[in-house]
């Protein structure tokens, strides 16, 4: 099914187009927010949530600001950093580190196979290592400027200018993927 087509019969509330987005993203879509939450039963129940989110909320999509994909995996991103800022969710894992299991994951449920197929490899391998750092800390692992800055002992606008630099160089090597 093509991307123009998904849209249209998300919009029309198709149940097919539904199971096909499903079947077709939900193990790339969970797996964002597992590079988040660690814990694999909140981390469904976020992804639930997220899902339903997306097809509820298909018609504020902007087919001109970017792909279905990223807006999807935006949403899914989002949903799972606001979960770990919940005081039920911070109060429960005040121990526990997720590097470790990111990293673990990353091969049992196939998302390095879901982030080699958009791309996102690829751009994150032209970044400097200070760059890259920064930008799986706030992107993937759902981290604040302020957080990495405490965290990590770096300056607050070095974080910010590295992020900037960043994004400076995922802008343009975007469009050759």
């Amino acid at each position: 099914m093509q991307e123009d087509q998904l849209i249209t019969g998300l919009r029309a509330k198709e149940k097919q187009t539904v199971d096909y987005l499903y079947e077709k993203y939900s193990r790339a879509l969970f797996a964002v927010i597992s590079r988040v939450i660690n814990d694999h039963d909140i981390a469904e129940e976020v992804f639930h949530d997220a899902f339903v989110k997306i097809i509820r909320r298909i018609d504020s999509y902007d087919e001109s600001k970017g792909r279905l994909y990223t807006w999807m995996a935006n949403v899914c991103r989002n949903a799972a950093i606001d979960k770990t800022r919940s005081k039920e969710f911070s109060k429960g894992s005040k121990t526990n580190t997720i590097d470790n299991y990111v990293y673990g994951l990353e091969g049992a449920s196939g998302t390095a196979e879901a982030v080699d197929g958009i791309g996102v490899k690829e751009l994150i391998t032209a970044l400097n290592e200070e760059q890259r750092f920064v930008v799986e800390c706030i992107y993937f692992k759902g981290y604040t400027h302020s957080e990495i800055s405490e965290e990590f002992e770096i300056p607050l606008g070095t974080v910010k200018s590295r992020i900037r630099a960043a994004l400076g160089v995922l802008k343009k090597n975007i469009n050759q993927i």
